[in-house]
């Protein structure tokens, strides 16, 4: 269960910078006074909340002439829709022309009436940077919340590393040329596992409503869960959250396979992804903070002092921006053949600080909710995926059902 811990969210100074590197460098130490990269997302507040987002990383070589529908699943509703696309990990500019979003119906077929074309700055193409991220226009008209929803990219010219998202769980499709505005599945016919350029959508709902963005690594990202089920358990809890009394609804998941807290790796560090991953993103008052795991059991280790200063980082930083943190446990991970019992101390000694420290804002302890009572080191039986570190579909939803709503609904923005 969620316990609220001593409230220490203010609106105060803006969002210290984080590192949004180029590159994807093993063993990166954090390096918070580096710029973002360049947006056109407007700084001013009230511009809408995130219904769906993802971390993006280097994901593949880019190609000229690549059609890209690729599927999200929205977690509030609202109108004045508009996406982010990012070349955040580009190194040479890439052109988009021709984006639509529509609703899905079946596998790449879209509803009927439901695709319709995306501008930015009022015209169907933009060229976006290397480094560089670009929002659309808002689209009129409602998207409702819970649904699949289509967003077809044309990319007449890029090159060189292409950003996106490498394990999406969820099937998405791609093809050569130009197909976006059809709603058929005819053109295609070639499926990825992966997201490319697409990394948040927002609307904008009623005027109260906020989200909460999960920062985490591949337990969030959902390896284990049932793909194209949205079993993640940032998906149970957006379906929880949509029928809860709080106003935080939106939900975006900012997991990476093999992510660490502290070190750059798969992906950036938590701590130099933050701003981009999570404090940019529209509408968001809480940071959800689930990472650590791929700290402790990494060669060499973290200790335990080195992750607690780390969170105390990301925290401090996550409060300057008006944001409130809930921190949640580390779960057991015994069984899972990087183990070992001097891990297993620096996971409990870190758990230790999550709960008991007062520098959350609030907890949610999964280590609690996860772990067998016959062997607490261990993942219990009927929640383990398998390999004793990442949850089946019914320890994401005991995880989600673990979160106390009203913790979220704290943050000013």
């Amino acid at each position: 269960m969620s316990r609220t811990a001593r409230p220490r969210c203010r609106a105060v100074l803006a969002a210290l910078s984080c590192c949004v590197a180029l590159g994807c460098g093993t063993g990166t130490e954090p390096q918070d006074d580096q710029p973002s990269p360049p947006s056109s997302a407007p700084t001013a507040a009230g511009q809408g909340v995130v219904t769906w987002a993802s971390s993006a990383g280097r994901v593949g070589e880019a190609a000229d002439g690549r059609g890209y529908r690729l599927m999200v699943h929205t977690s509030v509703g609202g109108s004045g829709l508009r996406v982010r696309l990012s070349n955040a990990f580009g190194d040479q500019p890439v052109t988009f022309d021709n984006v639509h979003a529509g609703l899905q119906r079946d596998g790449a077929a879209l509803v009927p009436g439901s695709n319709r074309r995306l501008t930015f700055g009022g015209v169907r193409s933009v060229t976006v940077p290397a480094g560089g991220i670009v929002y659309s226009d808002p689209l009129p008209g409602h998207v409702p919340a819970g649904r699949t929803l289509a967003v077809s990219l044309y990319v007449p010219r890029a090159g060189g590393a292409l950003t996106g998202h490498w394990m999406a769980m969820q099937t998405s499709y791609t093809t050569d040329g130009d197909h976006t505005a059809q709603e058929s599945a005819a053109r295609w016919k070639q499926r990825t596992g992966s997201w490319s350029y697409l990394d948040a959508v927002t609307v904008r709902p009623r005027a109260e409503t906020g989200a909460v963005v999960a920062l985490g690594d591949s337990i969030t990202d959902g390896w284990q869960s049932t793909t194209d089920r949205d079993r993640r358990w940032p998906d149970y809890l957006a379906r929880r959250l949509a029928t809860s009394g709080t106003t935080v609804k939106g939900v975006a998941n900012a997991g990476i396979a093999g992510n660490k807290l502290l070190l750059d790796g798969p992906g950036q560090s938590a701590l130099n992804r933050l701003q981009r991953d999570a404090l940019s993103l529209p509408g968001v008052r809480t940071v959800f903070l689930f990472q650590g795991v791929n700290d402790i059991k990494a060669e060499p280790g973290a200790t335990g002092a080195a992750l607690i200063t780390g969170y105390r980082r990301l925290i401090d930083r996550a409060h300057a921006a008006g944001k409130c943190v809930v921190g949640a446990t580390i779960a057991p991970y015994k069984g899972w053949q990087e183990w070992d019992p001097a891990g297993e101390a620096v996971r409990q000694q870190v758990n230790t600080f999550i709960r008991d420290s007062g520098e959350f804002d609030a907890v949610t302890d999964f280590d609690r909710v996860l772990r067998s009572p016959r062997d607490p080191e261990r993942m219990l039986p009927v929640f383990d995926g398998g390999d004793h570190l990442h949850p089946n579909d019914k320890g994401m939803r005991a995880m989600a059902d673990a979160v106390d709503p009203r913790t979220l609904d704290c943050g000013t923005g």
